[in-house]
């Protein structure tokens, strides 16, 4: 069986307030590109993020996952169900936005400083990962951001106006955790703007994307990870 083309490890990451966090850095095969945020959902920096960081490094990005979490519990990886999901909840609701979103400044800044970032950086979250993916589009200094199923979006459309740079929407059609309703509230916030684009998956549940989960919808996450990379290159 041949090696990954795909290079990983754990980096050092400077936070803003003198202390340091850990990131999981995935390099491309021709060991340059552009960079992206990859922001985890609420059950850390585990095996399906790590492989969602080495899928986009094959597709030519260097990646950078940082620990979300690392202030409350440093290195924590969660599965889906029973008691793992019952600490993801409360990790998720005792952690700080904004303290978040400063994390994720730090994280772009030590991204944009490798020798092999060579372009723009773009966030990309997941749920969790998707609220902090739209909050760094406006305050943590990417340049663009895709935004998968992020659950309690509508809570944070009143920063709309802050917003600059493009971002991409992606949505679960049969969600339990984000109803219509509130995929109507963001069509509505951002329906001047021709650079933020909205998708919505019939048929698909929350997690889409996540093969370890019982949700996975193989279309919905093929789909949505091409049109990811189109819009990665500017062109969507």
């Amino acid at each position: 069986m041949s090696a990954s083309p795909v290079t990983t490890q754990w980096i050092d990451i400077p936070s803003h307030d003198g202390q340091s966090f850990m990131g999981y850095l995935a390099l491309p095969p021709a060991g340059q590109g552009p960079g992206i945020v990859l922001i985890q959902e609420i059950f850390g920096v585990n095996a399906h993020i790590r492989s969602v960081a080495e899928q986009y490094a094959q597709d030519g990005y260097v990646v950078l996952a940082p620990d979300v979490f690392w202030r409350q519990e440093p290195g924590v990886e969660l599965a889906y169900e029973g008691a793992d999901m019952d600490k993801a909840f409360k990790l998720v609701g005792d952690i700080d936005f904004t303290v978040a979103v400063k994390d994720l400044a730090s994280t772009t800044q030590a991204l944009r400083q490798r020798a092999e970032c060579d372009g723009q950086v773009t966030a990309i979250g997941y749920c969790m990962g998707g609220i902090l993916a739209y909050l760094a589009a406006i305050e943590s200094g990417v340049d663009r951001a895709a935004s998968f199923y992020p659950g309690g979006i509508h809570k944070h459309l009143d920063k709309a106006s802050r917003l600059d740079v493009p971002v991409q929407f992606h949505f679960a059609g049969n969600d339990g955790h984000i109803p219509a309703e509130t995929v109507d509230q963001v069509r509505t916030t951002f329906a001047d703007r021709d650079d933020v684009t909205i998708h919505v998956y019939e048929g698909a549940d929350h997690g889409f994307n996540c093969w370890a989960r019982g949700a996975y919808h193989r279309h919905a996450a093929a789909l949505s990870h091409g049109r990811a990379l189109v819009f990665l290159e500017g062109r969507d």
